[in-house]
């Protein structure tokens, strides 16, 4: 899981790396409304949706301070 997470953030930036976690924790809150766990899936849902904001806060100053993402090896 570590060495996933790590491509993904080598791959994407900081942004892919939210974008990921935002995706996997509305994917939690979706399976647990369906197995009705009311509480989980609310919280999970919060979870996502603040990482898909910080994300966006991200992107939105890497593109206003103009820098580019490190050159790979």
């Amino acid at each position: 899981m570590a060495l996933c997470l790590l491509s993904w953030t080598w791959v994407l930036g900081k942004e892919g790396a939210m974008l990921h976690w935002a995706l996997i924790f509305f994917v939690i809150a979706l399976i647990a409304t369906l197995l009705g766990f009311r509480g989980i899936a609310g919280l999970s849902a919060e979870f996502g949706w603040i990482f898909v904001v910080v994300a966006v806060i991200f992107l939105a100053v890497g593109l206003l301070t103009g820098r580019t993402p490190p050159v790979g090896p």
